[in-house]
């Protein structure tokens, strides 16, 4: 039999080891409920372009694996560019249109405007306040049967991977930069966003313009520009200067840094 002072340091080391499963339960992603439906086509062409002015989704990197989000999940574009896990919800769904056992993971890159025309359970399905994924036919299918059409879904956030580093593509014109910020991984989404030229010492924040475009009401064209991006959940990158003097409007540059 163990003594005393042995039992006492199991029993310790048992409640520690029972407190981190505790704590790693608790950090655990949540799976919340939603519904799914898809569009775009069998090759997602029609998907391009969107909410989060992200343009060609396949040479943005984005591929199929996207979709378009409710109201409710868009956030007014602040949602932009976070990632997804979702799965079929085996115990609401219809069996015959439902993969169960399968997941995919898409990347939030448009909007799915509501339709106060129709009731939210018949038609209008990203009317507030219903939490809603209108998937890439490719990554709907993943998981439904394509006759189906809506499925009952069950989703949770997880990091984006991304290959490369965080690339910006500027539009806009003299006094109006409106800097699009895409692949951009781990939290996906930018909090905010400033700016700094090269004849300046000075940081100056930018504004959300709609999606993931912020814009500068500076005039900035043609000078060397440093960038510095805070993501979704708190974290600091700075770009410094990565647009070199003499840029253009449409130009897109590509970084080495990644969060």
């Amino acid at each position: 039999m163990a003594s005393a002072p042995a039992r006492a340091i199991a029993v310790v080391a048992l409640m520690f080891a029972c407190s981190g499963l505790a704590m790693a339960a608790d950090k655990a992603p949540t799976w919340l409920r939603a519904h799914a439906t898809f569009y775009g086509g069998a090759d997602a062409s029609d998907t391009m372009g969107g909410a989060c002015g992200y343009g060609n989704l396949y040479s943005a990197g984005y591929g199929t694996r996207t979709a378009a989000l409710s109201q409710a999940l868009f956030n007014d574009g602040a949602s932009c560019g976070q990632c997804y896990k979702i799965a079929c919800d085996r115990k609401l769904a219809d069996p015959m249109f439902c993969k169960p056992g399968v997941t995919v993971t898409i990347t939030a890159t448009n909007l799915c405007p509501p339709n106060y025309a129709l009731p939210s359970d018949n038609g209008g399905w990203c009317n507030p306040p219903r939490p809603h994924f209108d998937m890439a036919q490719p990554a709907w299918e993943k998981i439904g049967v394509y006759k189906g059409g809506i499925i009952p879904v069950m989703y949770q956030r997880v990091p984006c991977v991304k290959k490369g580093g965080v690339r910006f593509k500027i539009a806009g014109h003299d006094y109006f930069n409106l800097v699009n910020v895409f692949n951009v991984a781990a939290d996906g989404s930018i909090k905010s966003m400033d700016i700094k030229s090269s004849d300046s010492d000075t940081w100056a924040p930018m504004a959300r313009n709609w999606g993931a475009n912020w814009q500068s009401l500076a005039n900035l064209t043609g000078k060397m520009l440093s960038f510095r991006l805070t993501s979704t959940d708190g974290r600091t990158l700075v770009f410094n200067n990565i647009v070199p003097a003499g840029w253009t409007f449409g130009q897109t540059f590509a970084s080495k840094l990644q969060f």
